[in-house]
């Protein structure tokens, strides 16, 4: 257990985050549709190799979540993509779950699946170079949910799945989101983010998870994309950190915030916002995939004539997100660095 306490605190250290370069199949396919680049292996392996070898990233980057194709392959001159990471003194892992399925007798409700066969593949995973995993759960809010039903679904397979990974030595980050994509103000998100958390950790108590050896990754209290109202940074921050307070224990030693559908800069705006309010039980980080990841994916264009120009601006989300854990970003951190 003391290698996996070392770890997960290692991955919430000194200002930095997580890279999630963990998309599946399908959603890399989306991604590369907008920049109308074919998905191949050879392009996915390329893209995350634009992505890996950017310069200093280890400075702002603690780890990175890999997909089970990308934790296979290989940098252009050879080098496995973990061994690659370890090198850089960033921690390689990779996700887990096979997605989320309907949940039988919850209509619109959703399960994350993929326990089947998890002990062995982490073992697997461990021996590949992975030391630490991740496993997404997805919570709907809409006309009458997220159910009890659901939520207990959810909370007991991400217990299991934790139980596991601390078996096998991987730190589990466990990972309940909320989704931003209805019309419900900030409050409702609280209400159905609070009830999430509380049963995430009821089961993870009851099923002897060491709370010292994992990471959260949480939505933040956010209003729904639909509503007419959208709550300011600084709600965002007040009703997120009320809400952690009253149910993450402080005995987790960091939480790693998803973006879950904002923009770049709303992202960090309001991971800087939230840490503005003052120290906190666990270290407030990131863990985000499209937030970090857009502008580098347009910069680069499928193109081995644009590995620069995409890494330039992957550094720079980088650098604002590891500057909003410390509470210290500002929009002209942008603005300084898009003109130079």
């Amino acid at each position: 257990m003391h290698e996996l306490y070392e770890t997960a605190q290692a991955l919430v250290a000194d200002n930095r985050g997580i890279l999630a370069a963990d998309e599946s199949s399908g959603t890399i396919a989306k991604r590369f549709d907008s920049i109308s680049l074919e998905s191949t292996e050879e392009n996915r392996r390329a893209y995350r190799d634009m992505l890996f070898t950017t310069p200093e990233l280890e400075q702002s980057v603690s780890g990175v979540i890999l997909f089970d194709e990308t934790i296979r392959q290989s940098s252009a001159d050879g080098t496995p993509f973990p061994d690659l990471l370890a090198g850089r003194g960033i921690i390689p892992g990779i996700k887990v779950d096979t997605g989320a399925k309907d949940l039988a007798g919850a209509p619109r409700e959703k399960v994350t699946e993929g326990l089947d066969g998890l002990r062995e593949r982490l073992e697997e995973y461990r021996g590949l170079g992975a030391r630490f995993a991740k496993w997404r759960a997805v919570i709907t809010i809409g006309e009458g949910i997220p159910t009890s039903y659901c939520i207990r679904a959810n909370a007991h397979a991400l217990a299991r799945y934790a139980s596991l990974c601390q078996e096998q030595g991987l730190v589990p980050i466990v990972e309940p989101e909320v989704l931003m994509d209805a019309d419900n103000d900030i409050e409702r998100c609280y209400d159905a983010t609070s009830r999430t958390l509380h049963a995430v950790f009821h089961e993870l108590y009851h099923q002897k998870i060491d709370l010292r050896g994992i990471l959260l990754k949480p939505n933040m209290v956010l209003s729904g994309k639909g509503s007419a109202t959208q709550a300011s940074a600084q709600e965002v921050a007040e009703w997120t950190i009320r809400c952690f307070r009253e149910h993450v224990p402080a005995a987790v030693p960091g939480i790693v915030f998803l973006s879950g559908g904002q923009s770049d800069e709303q992202a960090s705006q309001n991971l800087n916002a939230i840490n503005q309010l003052g120290p906190q039980p666990w270290v407030l980080s990131f863990s985000y995939g499209r937030a970090l990841q857009a502008p580098a994916l347009k910069a680069w264009g499928g193109d081995a004539a644009n590995v620069e120009s995409g890494q330039s601006f992957l550094a720079l989300r980088a650098r604002c997100n590891s500057a909003a854990v410390a509470g210290r970003y500002s929009a002209e951190m942008e603005e300084l660095a898009r003109s130079s």
